[in-house]
C-alpha cells in the first residue's frame, strides 16, 4: 500500500540528494500521538520507507514532483496523507513544495505466473556483519560492519536481503505463513546492478556518515502465493537496511500477466 503525494516546488532550488533526514522528520511527525510513534526508538523494522521526490533535478518554482509513502500498515499510511493534507507545505531541507494532492495506491505484482521487473528508486544500504567476513573471504582492517561492494559478489548481498526481508516477514505477516528464506528458490530471477555511489548521511541529528549505497533492477515470476506476498512486503517495506531512512526503496516498472500476454509500464 502506498500514498502518493503530488507536489509543487514553491521556489527555484537545487535538488538535495542528502534529503532523508528531513523527510523521515516530517514523516514522524505526522505519526506523533498515534501507536506507531512507539516504535520510533526500537531497533527493529519500523513499517515504512519513501522515496525521494522525483524526478531528481534542480527545479524552478512550479515545477511538479512526486513522492510516494509505502507501509504494509494502512492506518499508518492513513495518518500520512492526513499530515500531508492539513499542512500543505512541505520542506524537505533546502526543497520548499506544496502539496497540491495526496492519494491512496495499491501496488501487487500480481498473481502466480505474472513476470515484472522491480527498480530501487533509491539507494540500497547492504552491511555485511564482521562475523561473516571469513565466510565471504572479505579481508579489511575494522571489524565493523562492511558496506557491500561489486567485489564481494552476490551471494553476501542476497543472503542479507533475504534475512532482513525474514525479519519483516516475522514482524508483519502471520506467524502460520512460510518467510523468504523457508522457500527453495531465490526471491528475483536475475539482478542487474545500475551502480554504486556513496552519500553523506545524517543518521540522527548532529551524525553524519558517508554509507556505500547500490542500485538495482530486479526481474522476476511470480511462482505462488507465498512468493507473491515476499514481493509485495519488499514494495510495502523497502529492501535492505534503514528504509525509514527512505532507504531500499523499489518500484514496479514492468509487469505481465503471461497468460493474457499484456506487458504494461508502472510508472510508481
Amino acid at each position: 500500500m502506498r500514498v502518493i503525494a503530488h507536489l509543487h516546488a514553491r521556489a527555484d532550488t537545487a535538488y538535495d540528494n542528502t534529503y532523508h533526514h528531513k523527510l523521515r522528520g516530517r514523516i514522524w511527525n505526522a505519526l506523533d500521538g498515534t501507536e506507531y510513534d512507539e516504535i520510533h526508538d526500537e531497533d527493529r523494522p519500523k513499517g515504512f520507507t519513501y522515496s525521494n521526490p522525483f524526478p531528481p533535478g534542480d527545479m524552478r518554482e512550479g515545477d511538479e514532483r512526486t513522492l510516494l509513502v509505502a507501509s504494509p500498515h494502512e492506518e499508518l499510511l492513513a495518518n500520512v496523507a492526513a499530515d500531508f493534507k492539513d499542512d500543505r507545505e512541505l520542506n524537505i531541507g533546502e526543497m520548499p513544495f506544496h502539496v497540491n494532492s495526496v492519494n491512496g495506491l495499491a501496488t501487487d505484482v500480481g498473481e502466480p505466473g505474472t513476470s515484472g521487473t522491480i527498480e530501487t528508486g533509491t539507494g540500497v544500504l547492504v552491511r555485511i556483519p564482521p562475523w561473516r567476513f571469513e565466510e565471504y573471504d572479505i579481508e579489511t582492517d575494522h571489524d565493523e560492519a562492511e558496506f557491500w561492494r561489486p567485489e564481494h559478489t552476490m551471494e553476501p548481498f542476497h543472503n542479507q536481503i533475504e534475512n532482513n526481508l525474514d525479519k519483516k516477514h516475522d514482524r508483519f505477516c502471520p506467524d502460520y505463513l512460510p518467510g523468504p528464506s523457508e522457500t527453495s528458490d531465490d526471491l528475483f530471477d536475475g539482478a542487474d546492478l545500475i551502480k554504486t555511489f556513496s552519500i553523506p548521511v545524517t543518521v540522527t541529528q548532529g551524525q553524519r556518515e558517508t554509507w556505500v549505497l547500490s542500485k538495482w533492477r530486479f526481474d522476476y515470476t511470480v511462482r505462488d502465493d507465498h512468493h507473491r506476498r515476499h514481493l509485495n512486503l519488499a514494495l510495502d517495506t523497502g529492501i535492505g537496511e534503514r528504509n525509514s531512512l527512505g532507504f531500499g526503496f523499489v518500484n514496479i516498472t514492468e509487469k505481465e500477466d503471461q497468460r493474457s500476454g499484456r506487458r504494461e509500464r508502472v510508472d510508481a
